[in-house]
């Protein structure tokens, strides 16, 4: 296929500028240009809100007429030159580290969730990824993101009259959706190959356009492949364990060599999620082939600028392949850079037989981070076993809590309110929670609310009726279509995957107490759900239908909807309208979720399980928590705090949420509702925002990152190599000689002698380790060096002093110490005493 077949037919010189315009993903977020595309064909726009789709339908006729009113022009130039100014303007990072991120940032992800419109994506790590991208563009810091282009997205979703789920997977037309062909510096489309058993691959790049940010997308329906490998990009996240190398091969293999192509040097990479741990492994062998060198030094030597984000709550979560697998497809590769599978296997765990994709991104990359407080104990646990003997309090995971693009999920009428106190441009600016919502009345907060949940019932009956509600409803038209849902009346939400960790069915545990609920006279509520199960997952699946049952029971019917075929522009609509936000996963499965996040902007307000981000977020003035200060525990699936939980939401709901809500003053306004919704709003939608998120990744990652990295040259990073190899040949000599300790008033002494083989007594660190009990806290207390032990070579007497416990709770250690390296990650030796 030529470039021809994807270039946009000729425009009226005078409306050229539409091009570049309906390519820039920013019409996703920022509202300006909407009178635009609803001029153009408001019809395609209402129905798709896809720009480019909307220019490329316009016939010619209307394109000629409208370069000929005066009115169009008038607002296409304003457009124009509001475009203009948004790409000039000082951005925080120009303003606070221009240049510090040298050539920018590569960032991996295997989906993106930018828009409706470029289904890409099949939950909360796309949406996330897309909110990183629009965030980094607000904040001007140079991010370049690098995913795969899918003939087909996550699946579509519709339900039978029996409650069902139906998938449908309609096919993704590159012509239709917003990107365009990559051309190289010699205006060619962009490919790349990469290696796979008897063949290459060829690979077509695609651009993006994502305000400041590109987002480079690589797809394998090439003609001139192999039939089975022009699909390898065809579904995302395919479930035949082939097909999924494939495909990581293609993103992370395909996706550094475009850069390499396209003549990028990305001064860090960041990989979200271990799908794209191969980029990692390709970017060595770029060191290699530019530097001649070796691949322990290449390792060394870019791992130290390679960010690995993990969202997983459970290692059998991790995607692994069988060494027969990865040997067919990975050799090829391999051996065009003098490398092995062994070595691959070594680095991601030690040796053993199955390739596990997190691993290889865990020992490529200089630091490795969960995604909020909670999950970084997740992820602690779930990756001690990579670390032998170091104890799981050690292993060095940071944590970044996520946030969301504030600007993607305001609502016309928060927008109004929040421009009013904090300014036109306050989501570009660095959030913080220095912009209350100054000079806003109860009576704003109310009139707000108001009229976002009226517009929320209007969108959802307009969606029941394009569910064909005149064909499948149970007792009566007008509950099956919405007619029932009062614009008054307190609405609950309930939007996420269906699978049984998030417990989607905890409210009906009981179900004649929340009938009680739905149908009470005075204190009504109203419920609205929507989310898709996993095709082969039929538990949720049985989620799904049990809640569409109880839909139709005749008490309730009508004030339980489930809305069809969740995806970003339902989320929208409900994060906007509802009251309150339900999130109750099993405890501590939820490694962050963003969903509530979505509805602080908006004043609504959250009713969530004590994990994740609402662990950070949560006090008793801003929303309702389930188990609050709920202990990180061990993971398992055990259901066994369901029906405390199930008992907890309901007397939630009964005793403080309906009634704070129904509660009036002598205004008429629900001043105490009113008081969570303001404090909610102040003190969390900065704190919970991507904005916050990227300048974090900035601050605390990138920039140090990248200052360590330029301290690894070849000759310092071959240096480091052989240091880690003079270390590891005489670990196993160490030895400890006799430990003594005595008590000392309120302390006790410790005494120790140590015997290094060979090793410096700069290279290690001795360290005296109590675990927390009821003596107190954990303790690690360096221990000083005393002397030399005499008649014996590398043999020292170190001491400490620590705070009297009793003596066999502490116990002596020895690690490698190297301000250099990143440790226990980037060296894992340790000897314990016993």
């Amino acid at each position: 296929m030529t470039l021809a077949a994807y270039t946009m037919r000729a425009l009226p010189a005078q409306l050229s500028g539409l091009i570049p315009l309906a390519l820039d993903l920013r019409w996703s977020w920022h509202h300006g240009s909407d009178q635009l595309w609803l001029a153009l064909d408001e019809d395609a726009w209402q129905a798709t809100h896809n720009a480019w789709l909307v220019l490329n339908s316009a016939s010619t006729e209307r394109l000629q007429a409208l370069a000929e009113d005066p009115d169009f022009l008038a607002v296409y130039q304003s457009q124009m030159a509001s475009h203009e100014r948004f790409s000039e303007a000082a951005t925080w990072y120009s303003e606070n580290c221009d240049g510090q991120l040298g050539d920018g940032v590569a960032w991996f992800c295997m989906e993106y969730g930018v828009s409706e419109s470029l289904p890409l994506y099949s939950g909360g790590l796309g949406v996330l990824a897309g909110d990183f991208l629009k965030a980094a563009s607000d904040l001007g810091v140079p991010v370049m993101a690098i995913g795969l282009l899918f003939q087909q997205g996550y699946f579509r979703q519709a339900l039978n009259a029996d409650g069902e789920q139906i998938e449908f997977h309609p096919y993704n037309d590159p012509t239709m959706l917003p990107v365009a062909p990559l051309r190289d510096s010699n205006g060619e489309w962009a490919r790349v190959t990469v290696p796979f058993p008897g063949r290459e691959v060829r690979l077509r790049a695609w651009k993006g356009q994502v305000g400041r940010c590109e987002l480079l997308l690589l797809d394998s329906n090439d003609p001139r492949n192999e039939p089975g490998d022009r699909g390898i990009t065809s579904e995302l996240y395919s479930g035949d364990p082939e097909k999924r190398l494939q495909q990581e091969m293609v993103l992370g293999i395909g996706g550094w060599r475009l850069l390499e192509l396209l003549q990028r040097n990305p001064s860090a990479c960041h990989i979200n999620e271990g799908h794209s741990a191969l980029a990692l492994i390709e970017r060595a062998h770029w060191w290699q082939r530019r530097h001649q060198g070796d691949f322990a030094t290449a390792r060394m030597a870019t791992r130290a600028t390679n960010l690995f984000t993990t969202h997983t709550s459970v290692a059998a979560g991790f995607d692994r392949f069988s060494r027969k697998l990865a040997d067919l497809y990975l050799a090829p590769w391999l051996n065009e850079n003098d490398n092995t599978l062994d070595t691959l296997l070594t680095i991601a765990n030690g040796g053993e037989q199955q390739l596990n994709m997190a691993g290889i991104a865990l020992g490529m990359s200089g630091r490795f981070n969960g995604v909020s407080q909670i999950h970084q104990q997740v992820t602690q646990t779930i990756f001690q076993p990579w670390f032998g003997r170091w104890p799981t309090a050690d292993i060095p995971a940071d944590f970044v809590t996520n946030g969301v693009h504030t600007p993607s999920w305001d609502s016309p009428e928060s927008d109004a309110l929040w421009t009013k106190a904090c300014g036109q441009d306050r989501w570009r600016r660095p959030m913080t929670e220095s912009c209350p919502l100054k000079n806003t009345t109860d009576a704003d907060l109310w009139q707000m609310r108001r009229a976002q949940r009226k517009r929320l019932i209007s969108y959802l009956r307009g969606r029941l009726r394009s569910q064909h509600c005149e064909h499948n409803f149970g007792n009566t038209a007008e509950a099956a279509c919405g007619l029932l849902l009062d614009p008054e009346t307190l609405t609950l939400g309930f939007a996420r995957r269906f699978t049984s960790y998030k417990r989607p069915d905890l409210l009906l545990k009981d179900p004649d107490r929340l009938i009680a609920m739905l149908t009470c006279r005075d204190r009504p509520l109203q419920i609205v759900l929507a989310g898709k199960a996993h095709p082969k997952d039929e538990e949720g699946k049985a989620l799904i239908k049990r809640w569409k049952t109880f839909s139709r029971l005749p008490e309730v019917e009508g004030k339980v909807v489930f809305i069809e075929d969740y995806d970003l522009a339902v989320a929208n609509q409900l994060i906007q309208g509802v009251d309150v936000w339900l999130n109750c996963p099993r405890h501590p499965w939820e490694a962050c979720g963003t969903s509530g996040m979505k509805v602080l902007v908006n004043g609504g307000l959250n009713l969530s399980q004590f994990d994740g981000w609402w662990a950070e977020a949560w006090n008793e003035n801003v929303g309702w928590a389930i188990r609050p200060n709920a202990s990180f525990a061990q993971l398992s699936q055990s259901d066994q705090h369901d029906e405390a939980d199930a008992l907890e939401l309901y007397e939630l709901l009964e005793q403080q949420v309906i009634p704070e809500f129904y509660k009036l003053n002598d205004q008429g306004l629900p001043s105490l509702w009113l008081d969570r919704v303001r404090a909610s709003m102040n003190q969390l939608t900065a704190r919970y925002s991507a904005n916050r998120m990227v300048r974090e990744y900035v601050n605390e990652f990138y920039r140090p990152m990248i200052v360590k990295g330029s301290r690894r040259n070849p000759e310092q990073a071959r240096e480091l190599v052989e240091l880690l190899d003079h270390i590891a040949c005489h670990w196993p000599a160490l030895r400890f000689g006799s430990l003594h300790s005595e008590g000392q008033g309120g302390h006790r002494l410790f005494v120790l002698d140590v015997y290094l083989d060979g090793l410096s007594k700069d290279q290690v660190c001795v360290e005296l380790v109590a675990e927390a009990s009821e003596f107190g806290p954990r303790v690690v207390q360096a221990m000083e060096l005393n002397h030399g032990l005499p008649g014996a070579e590398d043999s020292y007497q170190y001491q400490c002093s620590v705070p009297t416990r009793p003596a066999e709770h502490f116990t002596p250690r020895i690690r490698v110490r190297d301000e250099r390296l990143n440790l226990p990650l980037e060296d894992r030796h340790i000897l314990w005493y016993r």
